[in-house]
């Protein structure tokens, strides 16, 4: 890994978690279903970037040459991300992971501090949080075994899909 990868890992997650607890703050003016919502959506946007991260550490980069060599979309997006296999992990696992586990949890804490509110039982509180974590561990469990059964193709659908915004030559 890079050096300077570690330097900018932490100044995009510092602003990445500035701007993600904006959010989660505006969040919390709205009803408690917006917040569910949110909270699935947070916890799937992480477990996504996990299988990303874990998919990116067991692929063939012999399997993306012979796509390559056959002029296959997505293919030399998927060698440049395998060669930098241990940064797409620690970006995808350690940054946007860790930052949505945090996010959907504030999220949860909102939604606490929303329902304590309105004089509900106090059980739907420790529910929330347990289904939270629950789902989050859960997923990502189930999204690492399939990163690593898949990890070819899903680097391919994610190559293919970052070559929709990468400039063409």
């Amino acid at each position: 890994m890079k050096k300077h990868w570690i330097l900018v890992a932490f100044i995009l997650t510092f602003f990445l978690a500035i701007i993600f607890s904006l959010i989660a703050n505006f969040l919390g003016n709205f009803n408690n279903i917006v917040l569910i919502i949110c909270i699935l959506v947070v916890i799937l946007v992480g477990i996504i970037f996990d299988i990303i991260g874990t998919a990116i550490l067991s692929c063939d980069e012999k399997v993306f040459h012979s796509k390559a060599s056959q002029k296959m979309k997505g293919a030399k997006t998927g060698i440049k991300l395998i060669k930098n296999a241990s940064t797409v992990a620690s970006f995808c696992n350690d940054v946007v992971g860790d930052i949505c586990g945090i996010i959907s949890g504030s999220l949860v804490a909102i939604l606490v501090v929303n329902i304590a509110r309105s004089g509900e039982i106090s059980l739907w509180n420790v529910l929330m949080a347990s289904i939270c974590s629950s789902l989050t561990v859960g997923g990502k469990a189930i999204g690492k075994r399939i990163a690593v059964k898949k990890s070819n193709e899903i680097i391919g659908m994610v190559s293919q899909f970052l070559e929709i915004f990468s400039k063409k030559k």
